[in-house]
């Protein structure tokens, strides 16, 4: 005796707009066995199973790269309900990303994640970040996974601290000529400083941001700039110091 078959069975309202092919047509029909829907997944605080968009919730970062491989893009995303709440967009490295960047802050609130997706955001960076974000939310894998109620809309605005600046880190670096610290998470590096040995043992930095905060309320520019330098390291035990820009 077979158990679970149903041949005679009517055709559903799916079955008879799809389109199947004669073999299948010819097929008897085996009920299915038992059917849990998806694996839940952790949604800011909740497991969550997730059926349809709306059903998608969180906070999360995707890095994305251009075909050349010129530019970088690091996407934050604030996902209420399956809408975008919250969009945070840094790019480095090309210089028309940054207007790929402009248009995608204009574009993607209010979006739905699945919109988001599939909305040319002109720089491939930036879509390729897009990709890697989307990922994140659909397998629950975002910064605010067990996080009760996630993260407000603004928290995106933390990962760029005080004067709201990327944190941007700038090394270069020769065989012959050794290493330049050319800007840091603290600021512009103005000079580094070295042992006897020529090993870089830390250096002067300006806080650009807090600088440029001064300036914009009304602070002498010259008065904010000496305000603003500050040292890291052991730099007043250095034996040389060097400006990386020009030596």
């Amino acid at each position: 005796m077979m158990m679970g078959i149903n041949i005679n069975s009517p055709k559903s309202e799916k079955e008879e707009i799809m389109n199947y092919t004669h073999e299948i047509e010819r097929m008897c029909t085996l009920t299915r066995g038992p059917d849990y829907g998806p694996c839940p997944i952790p949604e800011e605080g909740r497991w969550v199973k997730a059926y349809e968009i709306k059903d998608i919730s969180g906070l999360s970062h995707g890095c994305g790269w251009c075909a050349p491989q010129q530019g970088v893009c690091k996407l934050t995303l604030n996902v209420k309900e399956g809408i975008v709440e919250e969009a945070l967009i840094e790019t480095i490295g090309c210089s028309g990303m940054t207007h790929s960047a402009a248009m995608a802050g204009e574009i993607l609130p209010g979006k739905t994640l699945l919109e988001a997706l599939n909305t040319d955001l002109v720089c491939d960076a930036i879509n390729v970040a897009m990709r890697e974000i989307f990922k994140q939310f659909a397998y629950g894998r975002t910064q605010t996974a067990f996080s009760e109620n996630g993260l407000p809309i603004g928290a995106g605005l933390e990962d760029l601290g005080k004067g709201l600046r990327s944190q941007v880190g700038t090394i270069f670096s020769t065989g012959i000529k050794g290493v330049r610290y050319l800007e840091m998470a603290e600021g512009y590096i103005l000079n580094l400083a070295a042992d006897k040995n020529g090993e870089v043992i830390g250096y002067k930095f300006v806080r650009t941001g807090k600088m440029l905060e001064d300036i914009r309320k009304g602070i002498d520019p010259n008065t904010a700039y000496e305000k603003n330098i500050a040292t890291y390291g052991r730099y007043d035990e250095a034996d040389k110091y060097i400006d990386p820009r020009e030596e």
